[in-house]
């Protein structure tokens, strides 16, 4: 690559985007009052459904996850309505502290990376929300497959790691992304946003949010 880079790469949705909002606020629309649980239920389900089929697009990752969710919680889906999630995600808010965070770490000097768990037109659509340039961007789509899985890493490395001066991973998603980062031996920081448990120790760096996050790289 010519001369010595430094590279952040992020997971996108939990940790740029508030995607516990997006999913909850869309399924309010579905069922008023429900949000909170169909999230919580949600999230019980989306690894398994990701792990069972690979290769599927993330729109059916959604929608079936959701089915199961809706299904755990005996409430109706109707057919038409299975794909809100992936209907509503471009419209999923940043967070308040991403778009300072991103472009003060590119005034810095670091270039930027997306590694995320989504098919490539739903990361098209919300990267005119992040309103800050991203220099790579790595999906499930591109890799045939999710994390914690190691494809995004290992494509990461070796089209663009060799040539680095530093690489350092940005998520919030402890079994998606740190564990895999200590896996592989690649710095990272854990941007714990919901005080989830997990040992601290396998990453470098344990913030709250990303504010200050070009400080701790």
């Amino acid at each position: 690559m010519g001369r010595m880079t430094r590279w952040v790469t992020f997971d996108c949705f939990g940790t740029l985007i508030d995607w516990r909002n997006g999913i909850a606020s869309s399924a309010d629309l579905l069922w008023p009052g429900r949000g909170a649980q169909v999230l919580d239920a949600y999230h019980r389900h989306e690894a398994l459904v990701q792990a069972e089929q690979p290769g599927r697009r993330y729109r059916d990752v959604l929608a079936v996850t959701l089915g199961r969710a809706a299904a755990e919680l005996r409430l109706e889906l109707l057919a038409d309505d299975a794909s809100i999630l992936g209907d509503t995600i471009p419209y999923w808010p940043t967070f308040p502290d991403t778009r300072e965070s991103l472009a003060e770490l590119r005034e810095a000097g670091w270039r930027l990376g997306l590694l995320t768990n989504c098919d490539r037109d739903i990361i098209g659509c919300t990267q005119r929300r992040l309103q800050v340039p991203i220099d790579v961007v790595i999906t499930a789509e591109d890799v045939g497959s999710y994390k914690p899985e190691h494809a995004h890493f290992t494509r990461f490395r070796d089209t663009f790691g060799d040539g680095s001066e530093r690489w350092v991973h940005v998520a919030q998603s402890y079994f998606h992304d740190i564990v895999p980062t200590r896996e592989l031996g690649i710095p990272s920081v854990w941007i714990n946003r919901t005080g989830d448990p997990g040992d601290t120790s396998i990453a470098g760096a344990v913030r709250s949010d990303l504010t200050g996050l070009a400080a701790t790289l």
